[in-house]
């Protein structure tokens, strides 16, 4: 047969004569074609299949796998080596647990953790009633044992507290405002007092001064009209006979009667306060259900007289045989501040509504200025309640109708701010750099720890927040700057200053060793006993304590930076309860730079979900 051969010339196909059907029946009966598929293989086939290369068909051992023939000596080598892997294996965790470990060492405290252990150490020694056995102050002992209990016209336990400052008394005002002060830093930084081994320590220090707190009005009834203001015994007229003042004696040695001073009706400023303290203190002391409760009762009873009557000026000092000692100003900076701690405490809006009432607020001084405006301390409240209410606009945005006051608040917690920081004349300064809040007066320290800490604080709310910072007028001013002013401050405290001593006993290598402080200066003797006047030898001594009163914060230098070691100038050297609250609050907010800042959502724990009113509509328009 021929084709077309495309590269020329004809193209013969051999075909079979067969056709294809022809091929496909006989395929069945072709022997040849089927055999291939069972034909046995010979021996030397065998190895040409099995054989590796090169071996030349040399018989091997394998071991069938089921689908898979593996060499018997390749099985034998696998095994071996698996085997020794988990040798080395188990050779190298022994080595590696009984080798050494050389960890990254954990950086040291900073200084103001240093410093926080130590000021805590403060109101260990200023206990009153029995002491624990783990109260750590060697010096110290049972006192106090019989207050209240001695006042035939009051006969109530008045046992436990802290006595105030340098001597034996209990003032309540400004022990509600310490406690309150350290149960806010707890409530903010609770982290940061956990990190640094303290977070048992200052709530056992908050529960003993709120357990005492308890004991000054009859905290079990639903009202009252009065609490105790002091304990302590005073001078009559003219006449100089044993009283807390004028004697030099250990706590433990005193023998004169401890009158109780009670404050009736005119205790709106007093009552807010010790309100302010139950409250806070309940927040604290959240997860333990039944004494958070009982503070909140306590505190609920006091409040319900302390804002009666809001438009008048109640003041506790009016009415106290001594009105030498912590007079208050106003109650209005009270009625702000406890309403507000209320208000987070039961959730309850009508105590908010009484914080953001702006005649109240006018009343306080929130719209004019004066020596005292931004300056906290136990007399002067509103900074503070603007702080804490600026928090709650930042945080929960409660809206109307509490917006435009808290708005108003968050603006003058602003001014407050830029007020503090150096480029701003609004206080003039040491030439040490200590910031002049109280004008040149005696003890400044007190109110400087109290604004680094309100410093710190809105400095991480700002952060919070994700506020980058805020304005002072026109120019911007970074958060960061806020915490560069409590560092100042508080570095000027611990020893940055022209005399190169820390104001805090123990803290550093050189720190005022003359306190003023009758336990601290008269020797613990169980042979000998001063009395009144007998101590006075150790008071007049110009040797150093016998006692260390470790974490004391002592009054501080005067507006030229002077400082004076001297027992008896109580304007320098004596420290106080309220002061090292504040002291502690500041150095918790500083303390600890890689921990988180402030707790955001345990302050609002019992505030209920708010859904705010709608304003009302404007007013129609008049042509």
């Amino acid at each position: 047969m021929y084709v077309r051969n495309p590269w020329g010339g004809p193209l013969k196909l051999h075909t079979d004569s067969a056709t294809d059907d022809d091929r496909s029946r006989n395929l069945d009966f072709d022997r040849g074609a089927l055999s291939m598929t069972s034909r046995q293989l010979d021996e030397t086939q065998k190895s040409w299949l099995l054989a590796a290369p090169g071996s030349h068909g040399k018989k091997r051992k394998y071991v069938d796998l089921g689908c898979v023939l593996v060499s018997h000596k390749l099985v034998l080598w696998t095994v071996g080596a698996v085997v020794v892997a988990a040798a080395l294996a188990g050779l190298s965790a022994v080595v590696v647990k009984t080798v050494p470990r050389h960890l990254r060492p954990v950086p040291p405290p900073d200084n103001y953790t240093l410093a926080l252990h130590k000021a805590l150490m403060f109101f260990n020694a200023q206990r009153s009633g029995p002491i624990p056995k783990h109260n750590n102050v060697s010096w110290r002992g049972n006192s106090g044992m019989r207050d209240g209990l001695s006042d035939q016209s009051y006969r109530k336990s008045l046992v436990g507290g802290f006595y105030d400052a340098g001597d034996a008394i209990k003032f309540t005002f400004p022990a509600s405002f310490a406690m309150t002060m350290l149960s806010w830093s707890v409530i903010e930084y609770s982290a940061k007092y956990e990190a640094a081994g303290e977070l048992h320590h200052v709530k056992e220090i908050i529960r003993w001064g709120v357990d005492y707190l308890l004991k000054t009005f009859n905290s079990s009834a639903d009202t009252t009209d009065n609490i105790v203001a002091e304990v302590k015994e005073i001078f009559a007229g003219w006449a100089r006979f044993k009283d807390d003042h004028y004697c030099w004696m250990r706590p433990e040695d005193i023998d004169y009667p401890r009158p109780v001073a009670i404050c009736r009706d005119r205790c709106s400023d007093l009552m807010a306060e010790t309100a302010a303290a139950l409250a806070a203190a309940s927040i604290v002391f959240k997860d333990d259900s039944p004494y958070s409760q009982k503070l909140v009762h306590g505190a609920s009873t006091l409040w319900k007289f302390a804002s009666k009557d809001i438009r008048h000026k109640n003041i506790y000092s009016t009415g106290q045989r001594d009105a030498s000692s912590y007079n208050s100003t106003s109650n209005f900076d009270e009625l702000i501040w406890g309403g507000a701690w209320m208000y987070l405490a039961t959730g309850n809006t009508s105590c908010l509504s009484v914080s953001t009432d702006p005649k109240l607020a006018q009343q306080a001084g929130a719209f004019r200025g004066g020596p005292q405006y931004g300056v906290l301390n136990w007399d002067n409240k509103l900074p503070g309640a603007q702080v804490l209410l600026s928090r709650l606009r930042l945080f929960l945005s409660p809206g109307y109708p509490y917006e435009e006051i808290l708005r108003t608040f968050h603006k003058q917690t602003g001014n407050i701010m830029c007020s503090y920081l150096p480029v701003f004349k609004s206080f003039n300064r040491t030439k040490g750099g200590l910031i002049q809040l109280n004008h040149g007066n005696p003890s400044p320290l007190q109110h400087v720890v109290n604004a680094a800490f309100l410093a710190t604080l809105y400095g991480d709310y700002l952060k919070a927040v994700d506020a980058p910072g805020w304005y002072c007028g026109p120019d911007f001013y970074p958060a960061g700057a806020l915490r560069d002013f409590a560092r100042a401050q508080i570095d000027y405290i611990l020893g940055r200053n022209p005399h190169r001593t820390s104001y805090v006993v123990g803290f550093g290598s050189q720190y005022p060793k003359h306190v003023h402080h009758r336990g601290a200066s008269i020797p613990k003797n169980r042979r000998e006993r001063y009395d009144c006047k007998g101590g006075r030898k150790w008071r007049d001594s110009r040797k150093a304590n016998p006692n260390t009163i470790i974490g004391a914060m002592v009054a501080g230098p005067d507006e030229h930076d002077g400082f004076e070691d001297v027992r008896s100038e109580r304007n320098y050297t004596e420290p106080t309860l309220a002061g090292n609250a504040g002291l502690v609050a500041a150095l918790v907010a500083l303390s600890g730079e890689r921990t988180t800042g402030v707790d955001k959502n345990t302050m609002f724990s019992s505030v209920p979900p708010m859904f705010p009113d709608p304003p009302p509509p404007p007013t129609p328009w008049k042509p």
